[in-house]
């Protein structure tokens, strides 16, 4: 069978708008994103039928926009790769329809990509100003953190993913947005805490880190966010205005203590020297920081992508997609949006 040498990928799984050209070397060609956060910030928090419908207008702007970037026609595409999942069904079946348009009419083939395997692979992207750490390969552990989903993986190779462990209730970036809120700050509120953050105390307030006595790698952000709450209802708003820098310091510090503390534990169960922390979250500074001093201190081979492929981005289905087209895999036009990944998407999936 014939390699595919290019693919455009399609990204609709939430909020955010992207497509992308990205080649069999894993190089992305181009890509163009469009995010929604303006119309989302009077709800403070993402509406799907606004999602849904802001689509539908920026998708095909963006699929004729990297194609001209990329120098390349429709016709030089021979194949299709679009999040089907998980997500929000209005906002995956944009991205859907239009993939199997493309695909009936390119007469090429598609294939539904697993968002989840999309951070896990973004490492391994390659660009004119990012390359992965020389020598970085399969097996490696992951840290993916999102607003959707915060879990620690082993990869042990293309199509084979282990959830070793995972939040059992609020996602990392959920419980950010949530305090954010608490404090009065617009959605999306986590940057707003990183931004003020840089110049607090981070151990002006101990908020709690949950599960961090067990054995297990799972974790837990309710609690802390519950106790934020139970903070800033605790002092009145000339404390809580003046202080503001040090309390968003103090509850970044839980939330990033406790993702390396996982990942640490993680670390001296599989002596696995490749880690790779992904997702919107890594975007974090304070988490980025404190993740490449752990990873030095135990002189481990780190790969962070940059910020560009870290939140939702159709780059990173690319590579999934045109790994997986060129194992000749591909979606029949029966292939349908789904709210949560496959149980086959894992190896374990618990």
């Amino acid at each position: 069978m014939p390699q595919i040498k290019n693919v455009l990928a399609i990204e609709t799984s939430c909020d955010d708008t992207s497509v992308a050209v990205v080649n069999s070397d894993n190089r992305v060609l181009s890509m163009e994103s469009a995010n929604q956060d303006k119309d989302h910030a009077l709800y403070g928090g993402i509406v799907p039928e606004i999602a849904s419908r802001n689509h539908t207008y920026t998708l095909l702007p963006l699929v004729h926009r990297v194609l001209s970037k990329a120098h390349l026609a429709l016709q030089d595409i021979e194949g299709i790769a679009v999040t089907n999942r998980p997500g929000l069904i209005g906002a995956l079946i944009v991205g859907l329809t239009s993939a199997k348009s493309l695909s009936m009419a390119l007469n090429i083939p598609f294939i539904g990509v697993n968002h989840l395997e999309g951070h896990l692979l973004a490492p391994f992207l390659v660009d004119d100003s990012y390359a992965p750490p020389v020598d970085f390969t399969f097996p490696f552990l992951a840290l993916a953190v999102s607003g959707g989903h915060t879990s620690l993986y082993v990869v042990h190779e293309l199509g084979k993913y282990e959830i070793i462990g995972r939040t059992k209730d609020d996602a990392a970036g959920e419980a950010f947005d949530k305090f954010a809120k608490i404090l009065g700050f617009d959605f999306p509120g986590g940057v707003k805490i990183d931004q003020l953050s840089q110049t607090g105390d981070p151990g002006f307030v101990q908020f709690p880190r949950g599960m961090m006595s067990e054995s297990s790698l799972d974790m837990s952000f309710s609690g802390m966010k519950s106790s934020g709450m139970r903070y800033v209802q605790s002092i009145t708003e000339d404390e809580k205005n003046k202080n503001m820098n040090s309390i968003c310091a103090s509850f970044q510090e839980a939330i990033v203590d406790t993702l390396l503390g996982k990942l640490d534990l993680a670390y001296k169960k599989y002596r696995i020297k490749n880690v790779v922390l992904t997702g919107g979250v890594s975007a974090n500074s304070r988490l980025r920081a404190k993740t490449q001093e752990w990873a030095k201190r135990r002189q481990i081979t780190l790969a962070i992508p940059p910020l560009r492929y870290c939140t939702d981005n159709a780059a990173m289905i690319g590579i999934a997609g045109i790994q997986r087209l060129n194992r000749g895999e591909m979606s029949s036009m029966g292939t349908g949006p789904l709210p949560d990944y496959l149980k086959s998407d894992f190896v374990n999936e618990y």
